[in-house]
């Protein structure tokens, strides 16, 4: 168990970051580097608790991101432009600050005199168009060059392949997460699964974009934490990537939306509509190395983390 330990996360105002903040705070010191551009901590009930730090930087700000890390014992990174419509919109901002705010963030944490942990998030997406139980070992591919929806990918995997270089060549005691489909309460930005779950309240037509046969295991966002903390801790986890997610809570784009429909007991009506975009078909993660090595298994299944995601929102969309 982390505990009496400065914590520090870059993007820590975001969903997954500000979700782990609430899990450590009451036993740790947490400082959030962030630029507010996707702000769920505004929405947590311990925003203004006295062991939070929240510092408004940005991580290509390398002399800021310098300063603010001093004296943390564990580092989380979870700081990145994400977003199907956002990279797309921004590949260059995408990459610069994917690959350079993470080479910023490694750098000044080898600088510490001392550092436990530095966990970086890198994505399921490393993987490409498809995806079916990839483990940890599997080739990455890369879409065609130019093609703006590979540009998250390949920032991500330089991101990992820098995290794993600092401890091969700096000792820096790095580990690498890749989240596959995270969800839950909280989660701001895009995303289906919360798209789905605020349109299905309020009974709301809810958009498919292409056929929907895009198949994904969704990972409720405990699990993830779970996963993450044992990432933070578990000392064969140094120089390591691994795979969060729920190889169990499979659904197609079409069936999920059909599935919160009925689990909201909603009138939503489906559609389907067309993007110009490349998708990826499938994307199930193996996770046999983060049960192995972590102790990792994911236990929220499809419909309760519906129904607890659904709680949140219905509270936040009044």
């Amino acid at each position: 168990m982390i505990e009496n330990k400065t914590v520090f996360i870059t993007g820590g105002a975001g969903f997954i970051g500000s979700t782990l903040a609430g899990k450590l705070i009451k036993t740790n010191h947490i400082v959030i580097y962030d630029n507010l551009t996707r702000n769920s901590l505004k929405h947590r009930d311990f925003r203004n608790h006295p062991n939070l730090t929240l510092i408004q930087g940005d991580i290509l700000d390398f002399d800021n991101l310098n300063s603010a890390i001093q004296g943390a014992d564990v580092i989380v990174h979870c700081a990145a432009i994400a977003g199907i419509d956002t990279v797309i919109k921004s590949p260059t901002t995408t990459m610069r600050v994917n690959m350079i705010g993470s080479a910023n963030l490694l750098e000044a944490a080898a600088r510490l005199s001392k550092v436990d942990r530095v966990v970086c998030f890198s994505t399921s997406e490393v993987f490409g168009q498809q995806a079916f139980r990839s483990n940890e070992t599997d080739k990455t591919v890369m879409g065609q060059v130019g093609e703006a929806r590979w540009t998250y990918a390949v920032s991500k995997l330089a991101e990992e392949h820098l995290a794993i270089a600092y401890h091969q060549e700096k000792s820096l005691p790095t580990t690498v997460v890749r989240p596959f489909n995270v969800y839950g309460p909280g989660q701001v930005g895009e995303g289906a699964m919360r798209i789905f779950i605020e349109r299905a309240l309020r009974d709301q037509t809810i958009e498919i974009h292409g056929d929907g046969t895009q198949i994904r295991a969704w990972c409720y966002v405990d699990d993830m934490i779970e996963g993450t903390l044992r990432a933070m801790e578990e000392s064969k986890a140094v120089g390591e990537s691994f795979n969060i997610g729920n190889q169990r809570a499979v659904s197609t784009i079409y069936g999920l939306a059909n599935t919160v429909v009925r689990v909201l007991d909603s009138k939503s009506p489906i559609v389907f509509t067309h993007r110009e975009y490349t998708d990826v078909e499938l994307r199930i993660p193996a996770v046999r190395k983060a049960s192995e090595i972590l102790g990792f298994e994911a236990k929220i299944d499809l419909d309760e983390g519906i129904l607890r995601t659904a709680e949140y929102y219905r509270e936040y969309l009044k």
